[in-house]
Parts: C-alpha cells; sequence; structure tokens
C-alpha cells in the first residue's frame, strides 16, 4: 500500500438492529478499542456472543474457564461466552516430550541471545500443533455459535486478537531496553528483528494478531453463508495500527510510533482483509490512533500522537465541548505547566530532524534509533512529570474519547464499508465527537480555547 486510505465520511448504521447478532473475536480484559465498539453493538440491541481465550493450569495445560471466571467474563462482556478455549499463538504449544517456543528463549541469555540459533524444523511442528489446536477449537466455537444465530438475522464478527509476546524473562528485558531504554540502555530493534529471537517472536505475531483473523473468515463461512442466504448480512472487522495523521503545525500528517514490532504483523492483516475483500467478503482493518491500553502502555511514547487531538477537537468545528475537554486536560496538569507547555514539547520533537525520517509511510516500520528513542522517550518522561499525578494522564482522557469514536466510527462504517483497510486518522475522529456531543455542532459564544493555533 503507497498511500493510507482515510475514513472521510460520517456515516450511520442502517443494518443492524435489535435481534442481531454480535461476536466478539477475543477474550475483553480492561481497557481497549473493543469497549466502543460494544457501547454501540449494545446500543443497537444487538445480543453479544464471545469467546475465551482460556487459562492455563498449574501445568500449563490450556482448559476452559471454571464457574467464576465465566461468571466475571459474562458479566465484563454484557453477554454469553462460548466456554472452548481459543489461545491463538504457538509460544507454548511443542510436540508431546519436546520443548515449547518460550522454553527455548528460556534457555538465552542475555549475553549470547544474539549468537543463539533455534532449531527451526522443531518450531515448525511447533507451529504446526498451535495452529491446529487453534483451528479445532475454532470448529467447536462455530458449531455452537451456529445455533446461535436465527435465519435472516444480520451478524457482526469483530476481530480483537492481538499480541504474542512470549513469557521469557530474556525476552521481557531486551523489549524494555527497545521501548523504554534511552542513553546506556537504549538497544536497537533492528537487533532484535536479525536474531532468530526476532525472527521467532515475528511469526507468533503473525499467528496472534493477523492469521487468526483469516481462521475466523474461513471457519465462519457456512455461518456467513446461511445467513446471506437467508436475506442477512455478515461483517467482518478488525483493529490495525499503521500510523496516524495528526495536526503537525496545522496540518493533518502521517506519523507514527516508532519502533511498532508487530507492524509486520498488522500489514500482513491488511492483506488478509484485502484478499476477503476480492472474495466477496465484506471484511475491513481499522487502523487506529494510538491510545494507550494495557498491552499499549509497554511503548513509552506512543501516547505523543494521541495529545494532538485536542488540537483537531478545536480545528473540526469544536464548540463548548471541545472546549470542557482542554479544560479539564489542563486541570490534570501541575501547578506553573499550560497545556502550551505540552504542545511546545511535542512541536519541538515532530519538528526535530531526529525525526524526519520516519514520516516516510512507504519505509513503515522502520527501527528504532538511539537518538530518535532519547528524544520521544524523553519527551514522553518530561510530559508525564509535568502532571500532577502520573495515574491520571491527559493521554488517559483522550484515549476514552478515541476508543468512544472509533467504536462509533467502525460500527456506522461497518454497515456499507467502502474499503478493505482504513485509517481513522485524528480529523474524523475530531469530527465523530464534535457531532455526537450536541453542544460541539457548533461554536459557542464564550467557548475558551488555548491561543494555539490550528488552522
Amino acid at each position: 500500500m503507497e498511500n493510507p486510505v482515510a475514513l472521510n465520511r460520517l456515516s450511520e448504521n442502517t443494518v443492524f438492529r435489535k435481534g442481531d447478532v454480535f461476536v466478539l473475536f477475543g477474550e475483553l480484559f480492561g481497557r481497549g478499542y473493543a469497549t466502543g465498539l460494544l457501547d454501540e453493538a449494545r446500543r443497537a440491541g444487538m445480543d453479544i456472543v464471545g469467546i475465551t481465550v482460556g487459562r492455563r493450569d498449574e501445568n500449563n495445560v490450556l482448559r476452559p474457564l471454571n464457574d467464576e471466571e465465566l461468571a466475571a467474563a459474562e458479566a465484563r462482556l454484557g453477554g454469553k461466552i462460548i466456554n472452548v478455549p481459543l489461545m491463538a499463538g504457538f509460544d507454548l504449544d511443542a510436540p508431546a516430550g519436546g520443548p515449547t517456543p518460550t522454553d527455548l528463549l528460556a534457555n538465552m541469555t542475555l549475553e549470547g541471545w544474539e549468537q543463539e540459533k533455534l532449531d527451526w524444523d522443531h518450531l515448525a511442528q511447533c507451529r504446526d500443533i498451535g495452529t491446529e489446536r487453534f483451528t479445532t477449537a475454532l470448529k467447536q466455537v462455530m458449531s455452537v455459535l451456529d445455533g446461535m444465530i436465527a435465519d435472516g438475522r444480520n451478524v457482526f464478527f469483530a476481530h480483537t486478537m492481538a499480541g504474542g509476546i512470549p513469557k521469557a524473562k530474556v525476552f521481557l528485558v531486551l523489549a524494555n531496553r527497545i521501548y523504554k531504554g534511552r542513553g546506556s540502555r537504549h538497544m536497537s530493534s533492528q537487533a532484535l528483528l536479525d536474531s532468530d529471537m526476532g525472527k521467532l517472536i515475528l511469526q507468533n505475531f503473525d499467528e496472534v494478531s493477523a492469521n487468526t483473523f483469516k481462521h475466523l473468515i474461513d471457519f465462519s463461512a457456512a455461518i456467513r453463508e446461511r445467513v446471506e442466504a437467508s436475506g442477512g448480512q455478515v461483517r467482518y472487522t478488525a483493529y490495525g495500527y499503521h500510523g496516524t495523521a495528526v495536526l503537525i503545525d496545522g496540518h493533518y500528517r502521517w506519523q507514527t510510533y516508532t519502533n511498532y514490532t508487530q507492524g509486520y504483523a498488522k500489514m500482513r492483516l491488511e492483506n488478509i482483509a484485502k484478499q476477503a475483500w476480492t472474495d466477496g467478503v465484506k471484511a475491513t482493518v481499522y487502523n487506529c490512533p494510538e491510545i494507550r491500553t494495557n498491552s499499549s502502555d509497554v511503548f513509552t511514547g506512543i501516547e505523543l500522537p494521541l495529545i494532538p487531538l485536542l488540537l483537531a477537537l478545536k480545528k473540526e468545528n469544536g464548540g463548548e465541548w471541545a472546549a470542557e475537554q482542554w479544560q479539564a486536560c489542563e486541570q490534570l496538569l501541575a501547578d506553573g505547566h499550560t497545556l502550551e507547555d505540552v504542545f511546545l514539547k511535542i512541536g519541538n520533537m515532530q519538528a526535530s530532524a531526529v525525526m524526519s525520517p520516519f514520516y516516510d509511510f512507504s519505509a513503515w516500520p522502520m527501527a528504532n534509533s538511539q537518538e530518535q528513542a532519547d528524544l520521544t522517550i524523553g519527551t514522553s518522561n518530561e510530559i508525564t512529570q509535568m502532571h500532577r499525578d502520573s495515574k491520571a494522564m491527559i493521554s488517559d482522557l483522550l484515549s476514552a474519547l478515541v476508543v468512544e469514536a472509533t467504536g462509533q466510527l467502525i460500527f456506522a462504517e461497518s454497515s456499507n464499508p467502502s474499503a478493505p483497510v482504513q485509517w481513522l486518522n485524528h480529523d474524523i475522529v475530531a469530527r465523530r465527537l464534535n457531532t455526537s456531543h450536541q453542544k460541539s455542532a457548533t461554536t459557542v459564544t464564550g467557548t475558551k480555547f488555548s491561543n494555539l493555533e490550528v488552522a
């Protein structure tokens, strides 16, 4: 893909209604994009169905949820969970008596991991076993799900599976250096990708974040054909990340967090959607803006592009409600600090010659560099220190707004999707929020924004 295809319209839901079925293909944990989409499905009166990744017992054997876990998961979801473990990835799979990929990584040391070589024939067996385990369970899930969907009902499959980081101590230490390290603690992300450890992790990312989307589309084919034959419609969505256009020096410009190692799997996810689209299946990957989640918090600095959303709210016909968001964010800063101070730091980082090479969309995902990591992580730490409380951040407030907006945008657009891959940039996110909150539909007399220019 040479250029991002941006969503530029505010659609309305014209398909999904009470009694239709919303399937969350990924267990709901904590904060994340999926909560916004679920809110829209509930608002439409859809029946909510979820799955579980299961849990591991003391012997590392995958099991279903117990009664207490199932009750808690269903309460969190607000729907019925099909209790068949659908754990993706192969990091804990192996032939009987053989080591798992995680076992192999656990034997590596901080001193020698770059030179360590893995047995790729053995790992191929592990991957095949993991795929067979997953698809066998998926067949069971689809059999149960088929009985939960009446003829003529519309179905919305929302894929949310992502990740795949193996729980190996050596990698967790290295990841901390790649994503949080400055100065002498910095580590090149390319060094990881060039190693056998990195190549293994990229494969596991593919299995979790991308290939599960293809399995979902393939193994739900019978349901899709039956639903469509009875007059219903079926949609598939997935969450991507491939950079975002944010306001930089008054103009929307594509930028990205570096280094986003999972980016290779996200591009594979996009290609799966493109192939499905070619095959006549309405499957769309929505590349969403950066937010803070339980998983993204490992990437120090990923929250920085989120803060210019305040500028977009103002630019996109922001009114009283938008001004209230500025004021709420200002109040999170410690005495002596203002939003102007925050934007100055972000603007200086964005304008730095150090960052210029990373604005090349065609080169994504690029490896990190010492200077880039020092600047990004340093700016993130400085802005964090400007807050009254590190547990109450501007990025938390804005993340919740992005979750709200992307849920509305994806749900509505999926009635009549226009492309297999679309970017939800800050302009459309701001327009959605300003339109959704009635007070901000027009500029209100007395609204007070910062004096920052955003035109």
